[in-house]
């Protein structure tokens, strides 16, 4: 993940060079490549709402547009963190007084924590609000793709619990994943100029996910059931037009 926000990184510095050196042109027209780069904060609901509590999470997005219709086809992915875990899955390391102790014989340090993704393509329309600003106005995505969480353990720095080296975490962190429908509805604007060009609105995701470790240790037995996990919340995001004008050889920044 941090490789993939460095490339990007530099293609937005390339970006910027470029568009300072074509200041002159002044429009949003034609087709365009949006590179998106987003926000969001969610609340949980269905299955997934006993184990997590909100979350945030940070986003990626490549987009094309289209010049006539401001149809949107595109991929885009969010890394999930949270610090609210509901669940506690090694109770039964602990003890009566509710510590984990570490091969040490002191007590460890563990956190848990909320680790996911979602990975998708989607398709959308941008509906203006005026004939002069074509660009801007109502957007609306529905999307496909996966929804992935999981319990991540933190280990203790200064300490090791031998319950919980290497794979033994496998046997407490829930990982689950499964096809998710993702849907947005907000208003984005792609200015004239070029220079202020974000999105921002609600967003819902359904995950029809299901636990994919072959067994959990603290409950000594499979989960297979299946899970129907909710997120809600909202998303704003800095766009990066790349716009290509009506003649064949020509790219605007």
């Amino acid at each position: 993940m941090k490789s993939i926000f460095v490339s990007l990184s530099f293609l937005v510095v390339f970006g910027l060079q470029n568009a300072a050196g074509q200041s002159n042109y002044v429009a949003n027209k034609g087709n365009a490549l949006l590179v998106n780069f987003s926000f969001g904060a969610q609340m949980p609901g269905g299955d997934i709402k006993p184990r997590f509590g909100n979350n945030s999470n940070l986003g990626l997005g490549l987009e094309f547009l289209t010049d006539e219709s401001n149809w949107i086809f595109g991929l885009e992915g969010y890394y999930i963190f949270g610090s609210q875990v509901k669940q506690d899955v090694l109770s039964t390391l602990r003890t009566p007084e509710g510590y984990i102790i570490g091969n040490d014989r002191n007590i460890a340090n563990i956190q848990l924590r909320e680790r996911g993704l979602y990975m998708g393509a989607l398709i959308g329309k941008i509906i203006p609000f005026s004939e002069t600003k074509k660009r801007s106005g109502l957007r609306l995505t529905v999307g496909m793709g996966l929804l992935q969480h999981k319990i991540r353990i933190q280990d203790d720095p200064d300490r090791s619990v031998p319950q919980l080296l290497d794979d033994y975490k496998k046997g407490y962190d829930r990982l689950s994943n499964g096809l998710a429908l993702n849907e947005f509805i907000g208003y984005q604007r792609l200015s004239e100029n070029k220079r202020i060009n974000f999105y921002a609105g609600i967003e819902l995701t359904q995950g029809f996910t299901k636990n994919r470790r072959d067994f959990n240790f603290d409950t000594e037995a499979k989960d297979d059931a299946n899970r129907l996990d909710f997120l809600f919340g909202f998303r704003i995001g800095w766009v990066l037009p790349f716009y290509f004008g009506h003649s064949a050889d020509t790219i605007y920044y």
